[in-house]
Parts: C-alpha cells; structure tokens; sequence
C-alpha cells in the first residue's frame, strides 16, 4: 500500500495497488499544469485509489479534452488526473507520494513538445507522443 498527501496535508490518499509504471510526461498542458518541465506520472487502478481525509478540500478543473486534474484548494498540490473515456485509471502525481517508491521511471513521452531549455540526459526511452 502506497500513502500520500497535499503540500498542506489536508488531503491525504491511499493506494491499495503496486504502482509498476511512472513516466514523466512533457506535454504543455502537464508543463503548465505542474509549473515544471514535466509531470512525473503512474497510472493507477481507480478502484485502488483512495482519498482518507481531506476530500472536501479537492477541486477539479475540467478540459475541453475531458481531462480531470484534481488538486488540493488549499494549497494547489496536483494528485491525481482522469479522463472521463478512461474513467478506470487515475494518474496519480508520484510527488505527492509519502512512502518510498522502489522504482524508476520507465520512459519519457510527448518529447516532441517538450520544454526547449530543458536537455534530456538519460538512457530512458523517449516518445514523441503517447507510446
């Protein structure tokens, strides 16, 4: 089981499932989204995803593109994604995770529009799109 938390801790979540797979995302919408040159990603279960305390405080911004990013009101920390033809999987932001993750990413996606200033110096595989 995986625990995490906003910046403030007002929300807190579980996750009752491995997490297998993070990819960090250079799309410009997860640029903006995350104030960074990337979102560092895992796909998660939605029925493994839990919030424990604070679900109150979640807001969700909707995209033209049926994309839920959900965040904290309080503090603006992003936890999760969906999308509303996926709703099955959550995107949980592995920032916000509280206990240790034993693995590495495993690729770099939608490089194609990644941040100009940004050099990629890892042996990661890299995709100009969704692989």
């Amino acid at each position: 089981m995986h625990k995490g938390s906003c910046l403030c801790g007002a929300i807190h979540y579980e996750i009752n499932h491995e997490i297998d797979s993070v990819l960090l995302c250079h799309c410009s919408r997860c640029r903006k989204a995350n104030g960074s040159a990337f979102a560092a990603n895992a796909p998660v279960p939605a029925k493994d995803f839990r919030i424990v305390q604070g679900e109150a405080q979640l807001s969700v911004f909707r995209t033209a593109e049926g994309v839920q990013r959900l965040f904290c009101s309080v503090c603006a920390s992003p936890i999760i994604s969906r999308r509303e033809n996926a709703p099955e999987v959550v995107r949980l932001r592995i920032g916000t995770l509280d206990t240790p993750l034993d693995i590495k990413p495993s690729a770099h996606i939608f490089t194609a529009s990644k941040a100009e200033w940004l050099c990629i110096h890892d042996d990661l595989p890299q995709y100009a799109e969704r692989p």
